[in-house]
């Protein structure tokens, strides 16, 4: 009996002592294919940073509207303002830094394959991703100011879905392919989030100018049109070829998949329902 449990034990360990060694020549195939010009830049030499604040923040959700559930929500008028303000600007910079670089590159819109020299104009392009990728991690204050206001209806599975993906996906985009076609996603969000940020900042003002503010629905049809925009993008590259990582396009078209689905929903439950709830009770 001792004998066949240490078998048992021997080949489990073996097994385990495989797969991992397996695993860690994996990531090391993985790493030596990243962009060099990255290296050492800020949280880029390794993803535990990303994925250790990645939790942190699932943590702080989670035990945030636990700490929230009895206390008084607070109204941090004072910090939103210029929060949103800040972060209109940061968004701006870096769609310009794409847009402007981008236009002087004569970069194609279809299909732009990733220039890994040093290039002035393709490391500011990289940095320019950089930089997106670093707003996503500062944008989860979103949610913590929405714990601390406890926002609890806008606290929904999209909105922590799409901040704790985006920063970690964008860890993977600037580490391997911080230029070329990924350009196109971050220039066109970018611009989009200054005018969120912009209304968010008008929001934080109070109900004085709250009452103006009308173009909320426009801000989600705007964002569902840039996922199409992307998906369009991604599905063309797959269909007809394009000098651009394979394993990004596929993963932008599923990505982009989720984020068109869970934000059609989100439209139809804000705006259409309400809509159609409001036709009724008018009859």
């Amino acid at each position: 009996m001792e004998t066949s449990i240490s078998r048992v034990y021997s080949e489990f360990s073996f097994h385990f002592v495989s797969v991992y060694q397996r695993l860690v020549q994996f990531y090391g195939w993985c790493m030596s294919r990243a962009d060099p010009r990255v290296a050492k830049w800020p949280l880029m030499a390794s993803p535990v940073p990303t994925l250790l604040i990645a939790m942190a923040y699932l943590t702080s959700v989670y035990y945030g509207r636990k700490f929230m559930a009895k206390r008084k929500p607070f109204s941090l008028r004072g910090i939103l303002i210029p929060y949103n303000l800040a972060m209109a600007l940061l968004n701006l910079y870096i769609g310009l830094e794409l847009a402007m670089t981008q236009h002087r590159k004569q970069y194609n819109w279809l299909c732009q394959p990733v220039n890994y020299s040093d290039d002035p104009d393709e490391i500011r392009i990289a940095s320019a991703l950089w930089w997106y990728y670093f707003s996503r991690l500062v944008e989860m204050m979103d949610t913590i100011f929405l714990v601390m206001r406890k926002k609890w209806q806008q606290l929904t599975f999209l909105h922590v879905y799409h901040h704790s993906t985006m920063f970690m996906l964008w860890w993977i985009g600037v580490k391997w392919v911080p230029g070329g076609s990924a350009f196109f996603a971050a220039m066109v969000n970018s611009f989009i989030h200054v005018a969120m940020y912009l209304y968010y900042a008008l929001a934080a003002c109070g109900p004085k100018v709250q009452k103006y503010l009308c173009w909320k629905k426009y801000l989600t049809i705007l964002q569902m049109a840039q996922f199409v925009s992307a998906l369009v993008l991604g599905l063309r590259a797959l269909v007809y070829g394009c000098d651009f990582p394979l394993w990004m396009q596929y993963a932008l078209v599923v990505y982009m998949s989720s984020f068109l689905f869970l934000f059609g929903q989100y439209y139809r439950n804000a705006y259409l329902q309400k809509k159609q709830l409001s036709q009724k009770k008018n009859r």
